[in-house]
């Protein structure tokens, strides 16, 4: 696939940050209300930076929001200069990647033309190098690995229809491209983590509002990229994620995989499920639920925490404006 020499013609758009008084109340788990703090979004991006979280991204223009977990404040950052949505974020040397987006509206979305970079340190978006035309899709799963961005699955036509089972890797040094074995199934809606030199690919849906099957088609299997042999596998249908469903978050956490709220046809309200697979048995449990159910936000693992901001609390969009900071616990 081409070269994209880009860091000569970068488009940039700055803002200045001003700082937020907080407001908390604790529980176990612990849920930081925001009191309009925070930003109501949805199929937004949520990545650690340093010492702060960076919450970007979400249909519509949105500005970041940054949140302090030492001091329990949020400030705001400058406003994504596109409509972004339906991505996974991703840190590489201390900027945070937008690779495998949307914009536009329900159900026909079109998938971003470019990536799209945020400096933390200097509060300014530019525009990175063009996305391959046959290679672009949303609601993609992406991990960073050897400094490349791995990008998984996603679906080309919004929720309508033309999911696919692609992989890419994407340098963000040098703007090269290159084509990965598919995976062995199609699914957008999802987000990838990585343990012990493998991928893992667990959750999501096949979005199909051409059939009328915009929320039903979730994937119950886990497959399993292979970073050093570049093969994929799928764990046996024992290891099928026991709770079907998609606009999930997930983190890797002590050599596990963790998947955390979601949404699916079966229910209206997000889901409030927290389930764990342990690679090495291949066996799932269920952990304490949410406080509240939620899905379509990414999760932050800090200190043994998982930090999930924003968000919907019903299937499709009621958005809200809270965060919770859920400590892993069994049933």
């Amino acid at each position: 696939m081409r070269s994209h020499h880009w860091l000569h013609s970068l488009v940039v758009i700055a803002a200045l940050v001003a700082p937020v008084t907080p407001a908390t109340i604790t529980g176990v788990p612990m849920v930081s209300a925001a009191a309009a703090q925070i930003t109501k979004r949805h199929e937004h991006g949520y990545v650690q930076v340093g010492s702060r979280f960076y919450l970007l991204g979400g249909r519509g223009i949105n500005p970041v929001d940054i949140f302090d977990p030492a001091t329990g404040t949020w400030s705001k950052g400058a406003a994504s200069p596109v409509e972004m949505h339906h991505f996974q974020a991703v840190v590489f040397e201390n900027r945070i990647y937008v690779v495998g987006a949307m914009g536009g509206q329900f159900p026909k979305e079109s998938p971003l033309a470019n990536v799209y970079v945020y400096d933390p340190t200097v509060d300014r978006w530019t525009t990175g190098p063009e996305i391959p035309a046959g290679r672009r899709r949303g609601g993609a799963g992406a991990v960073l690995h050897n400094g490349e961005i791995v990008v998984i699955a996603g679906i080309t036509n919004g929720h309508y229809d033309g999911h696919v089972r692609w992989v890419d890797a994407f340098n963000p040094r040098t703007g090269q491209w290159r084509v990965l074995p598919d995976a062995p199934r199609a699914r957008d809606h999802f987000h990838a983590a990585i343990i012990g030199g493998r991928i893992y690919a667990a959750a999501g849906r096949r979005s199909s509002a051409a059939t009328n099957q915009t929320f039903e088609l979730t994937v119950p299997e886990v497959d399993v990229f292979d970073l050093a042999s570049s093969r994929w596998s799928t764990l046996p249908a024992a290891s099928n994620i026991p709770t079907p469903r998609a606009g999930a978050g997930a983190v890797a956490l002590n050599g596990r995989l963790i998947v955390l709220g979601g949404e699916s046809g079966g229910q209206e309200l997000a889901h409030a499920d927290v389930e764990e697979l342990d690679p090495a048995t291949g066996r799932w449990r269920a952990l304490q639920p949410l406080a509240m159910g939620r899905h379509a936000t990414q999760a932050v693992l800090h200190d043994g925490r998982i930090y999930l901001a924003s968000g919907s609390r019903t299937r499709g969009a009621t958005e809200v404006d809270t965060q919770e900071i859920y400590t892993p616990k069994p049933r």
